[in-house]
Formats: C-alpha cells, structure tokens, sequence
C-alpha cells in the first residue's frame, strides 16, 4: 500500500510539473503581449500612436522582453523558492496577493458544491437503481437530463430573472452592502452563509446529475450479478445486502470521478461568479485572460490544473482503500 501511494504521489508531481510547462506555454500563444494591449488602449483612448521606443521600455520594464523559456524559468523558480506567482500588469498588484485574497472564497465555494453533489447524487442514485423505471426514476432522470443540458452560468441568469421579478432585487454577491467592505467578524460569516447557497446549489445541479446518472448505472450492473441473489439467499435484510456489497462496489466509478469533479466545479464557479458578480477567482481570471495578463492567468490555470492531480490523488488513495485488489497490484 505504501508503494503504491509513493508511487502515485511521485507521478503527481511530475504531472504538476508538466502542467506549469503547458499552463506558461497557453498563455503566451495568443498574439502580442500586455503591452501590445496596453498600447491599443491608449490609442484609442488619445488617438496617438506610442513610440516604438517608449513600448521597448515598457516590455523592458515588465520582463516581457525576455525569451519565453527565460521568462518560464525566472517565474517558477520565484514559485518554488520564494511563492510569488509574479507580477499583476492590470492590477498593478502581485499576482500573489490577488491569488491569496480570491482563492480562499472560490475553494469555499467549489468545496461547499462538491459536498453538496456528493449528499445529494449518492441517495438520489441509489434510489433510482433500486426503484428502476419508477415515478421517482423517472423524476430524477428528468432532472438528471436538465441539470446535464443548461449549463450553470444560464440557470444563473435564470435566477437572477425570478429573483429580480418577484423579490424587487436581483440577489447577486456574497454578502449584504453593509458588509461587502467590512472587516471579518462573526456577523460577516453569518451574512455570507444566508448568501452562499444560492452559488453553491447554481455550481452543484450540473455535477449532480452527471453523478446521479453515474452511481444509477454503475449499480444497475451490480444488481444484476450473480453475488447478490446468493447474499440475498442467505438471508441478508435489503438494506445490509445493498450496502455491503453491490453499493461499495458501485462506488469505484463514483469515487474515480474526484478527479474531474474538482476542477470542473471551479470551472463552473468561474462563469457564475460573473454573472452573480462573487468575489472569487472568477472575474479576475476573466479579465486576466482578456488584457493578457500572463502571470495572474497562468498562476490561476495552473492551481485549477494542480486541483485536477489532486482530485485524481485524492482519488487512487480512496479507491485503494475500498477495494483491496488495487493494493495487491
């Protein structure tokens, strides 16, 4: 077992390796640079055209007049050694601080959707495996195919709508006016939670109906083995048969899907946040990724990617856990 977990742990960190190569490298391949942006801008703003000059000096300035892999270097040794992810060219800020001060709220979020998917596809899919081609089946395969088919920015604006219509107001951000500036206390954290599941539940409908329909199947298959009716014929109630055997093995799959599941939910934070106007990571990668604004956007993508490999870690170490034929091999 132990072998096993070095092992993975050791891929995972070349993988995340790999990933700060690819994360620096998407970001350099559109067109042009920050400066390039910035001198658009300007122009079009005065009307006047900048010297070639004067954009030499600004790319001097911001380390963009370095070859990529040099500029690749310099900022992963500044990750490693010192955990500065760079310089922020539209916010004037370093990238380590707008990192810090956006990414606690969107893994609340992410978290808070992830537990959210899991309380709420594992029962729902238990039910319709058990109960297949029953009204509640129905019912939930319904809502399955809806949650899979609108995506979670326009079941957003969907809310937003209603809120707007019959509340008076549109219910957007995390906190109440009065505490959007204040400093932390008891009575913020309360604000924040009467606000929180409105995001939660908008991030979550899209992952739990892919997982409802998941578990369904998986158990499906279970059932119908040749194990249970022996189990059964023993003398084991329903509830002790479903959950000793065909459910821990219907899991694997279940389990498996961390991996993905993860980075998905921060993705889909990324579009609502917008929309609800959150103070997370969302807009901010947005507008990074817009201005060219490298060193925010590729810090971001390669901490979204990195929750991938941990999704997945996170996942071998369940699975070895729950079935004992991963540890053997």
């Amino acid at each position: 077992m132990l072998k096993y977990l070095v092992k993975r742990f050791i891929y995972m960190i070349f993988t995340v390796w790999v990933i700060t190569l690819i994360s620096f490298a998407v970001i350099q391949l559109p067109p042009g640079d920050y400066v390039t942006n910035l001198v658009q801008q300007m122009l079009a703003i005065s009307g006047r055209e900048l010297t070639p000059g004067y954009e030499s000096q600004l790319r001097e300035l911001y380390g963009l007049n370095e070859p990529t892999h040099i500029q690749y270097v310099k900022w992963i040794k500044n990750i490693v050694t010192k955990g500065n992810f760079g310089y922020s060219f539209l916010y004037r800020r370093e990238a380590t601080e707008l990192i810090a001060e956006r990414l606690p709220m969107t893994m609340t979020l992410s978290l808070a959707s992830f537990v959210l998917v899991w309380v709420i596809a594992l029962p729902i899919g238990i039910y319709s495996a058990v109960n297949q081609y029953s009204v509640g089946d129905y019912i939930a395969t319904f809502l399955g195919f809806i949650g899979l088919a609108v995506p979670s920015f326009l079941l957003a604006l969907i809310f937003l709508f209603f809120s707007q219509r019959y509340l008076g107001r549109a219910m957007i951000g995390l906190f109440s006016p009065e505490f959007a500036d204040a400093p932390w206390s008891w009575a913020k954290i309360a604000d924040m939670l009467k606000h929180i599941w409105i995001p939660v539940l908008l991030i979550a409908l899209g992952g739990t109906a892919g997982l409802i329909r998941t578990m369904r199947a998986n158990l499906l298959d279970e059932l119908n083995k040749p194990y249970v009716e022996t189990a059964r014929a023993k003398g084991l109630s329903e509830t002790r048969l479903l959950l000793k055997y065909p459910v821990r093995h219907a899991l694997n799959p279940f389990i498996s899907t961390i991996g993905w599941m993860l980075p998905s939910l921060v993705a889909g934070e990324v579009i609502v946040a917008i929309v609800l106007n959150l103070p997370t990571s969302g807009p901010v990668l947005y507008q990074a990724l817009q201005n060219q604004d490298q060193y925010v956007a590729a810090g971001f993508i390669l901490l979204l990617s990195v929750l991938t490999v941990i999704g997945t870690f996170v996942s071998d170490v369940l699975l070895a856990v729950l079935d004992p034929r991963l540890r053997l091999q």
